[in-house]
């Protein structure tokens, strides 16, 4: 824990500092000589109980990127990839249908029910609604945002703003409604604590906003109007807990409202039921040794997304491949 707890303290100074010798140094322990007790040390973590695997891989396929950073699936089971400066849009096994070239890095991505393609800059959101066609450009979010995610409802867009621990709550035109997670006291809410540039959100078929907070090791659920309603997860080494600085990283939910994590520093993804339950591993830390065997390497996220068949499938940032996971047969 104390090994765990350094490394994300570390992580998140150099990226709220902007140094990036700031975050080579707390990325590279071995350059310090602080002891054994602070050693970044995840052998012990590294392998999960068979009985705990639900699921196993069932495919995978290059994406073609240098630096695949995210991945979403459209309402027509097209597979949505963003890296570099570019959008992809394909089938299995990995067929590009078209590619949309953007002006800079894409952080983040989701797709509306009329397709459209909402995809986050550093600091602003843009809206693709044909490959050939320039994106419409919304107002930044301000100097200091870092936008890590995007939902899109029926008539609202929620955009998750890393670099000011708020969600940003706007119309399909891009018009800003509201804020939600600002700490109130009054009203309940426990404000967002962002250490490292990874905050994630969903729109639940329940109607409620559900937000990772990271810092806290848990997910909340919000109402559209920033009214804070209810929580689950805890920090903990173990399996059925968020470990490291600031987990989960990211986060989906399966099509009957259960929800699938993926966490960094010790990568990990599993599923929890719909109130918060743990119930299995997807893949754990045998899946992705190139992620944690080299400890020189700062902690990177796998985003995850789902289909409609319910399979999971993740965007492996070291591999630059989507991997596919299927559940395994009952008996």
């Amino acid at each position: 824990m104390r090994g765990l707890g350094w490394l994300g303290f570390g992580g998140a100074l150099g990226w709220i500092s902007g140094s990036a010798r700031a975050g080579k140094a707390a990325a590279e322990p071995g350059n310090r000589s602080l002891g054994p007790e602070f050693s970044y040390d995840l052998r012990g973590l590294g392998k999960t109980d068979p009985k705990l695997v639900q699921y196993q891989e069932s495919g995978r396929y290059a994406s073609g990127f240098k630096e695949l950073r995210c991945i979403a699936v459209g309402p027509g089971g097209q597979v949505y990839l963003a890296g570099d400066r570019a959008i992809k849009v394909c089938t299995e096994p990995g067929s590009v249908l078209h590619e949309i070239a953007l002006e800079e890095a894409p952080r983040c991505l989701a797709v509306g029910g009329d397709g459209a393609l909402y995809v986050g800059m550093k600091d602003h959101v843009q809206v693709h609604r044909s490959p050939d066609v320039p994106g419409a450009k919304w107002e930044t979010a301000g100097e200091n945002a870092v936008l890590t995610s995007v939902a899109v409802g029926e008539r609202d867009v929620f955009v998750a703003d890393a670099g000011n621990r708020q969600v940003l709550h706007c119309d399909l035109g891009g018009k800003l409604l509201g804020r939600i997670g600002k700490k109130d006291p009054a009203r309940n809410i426990p404000g967002f604590i962002v250490p490292s540039p990874y905050f994630d959100l969903a729109i639940g078929a329940e109607g409620l906003l559900w937000v990772a907070n990271p810092g806290q090791h848990r997910l909340e659920a919000y109402t559209f109007d920033g009214d804070f309603e209810i929580s689950w997860g805890e920090p903990s080494n173990a399996i059925a807990g968020f470990c490291g600085c600031c987990n989960p990283a990211h986060f989906a939910m399966l099509p009957d409202s259960r929800f699938v994590t993926s966490e960094k520093g010790l990568p990990r993804v599993k599923i929890y039921s719909r109130d918060g339950k743990f119930e299995g591993v997807v893949a754990g830390p045998e899946q992705f040794p190139k992620l944690i065997g080299n400890p020189r390497r700062a902690p990177v996220a796998i985003d995850v997304t789902v289909d409609s068949r319910g399979r999971v499938l993740l965007a492996d940032p070291i591999e630059n491949a989507v991997r596919i996971f299927t559940r395994l047969t009952e008996s």
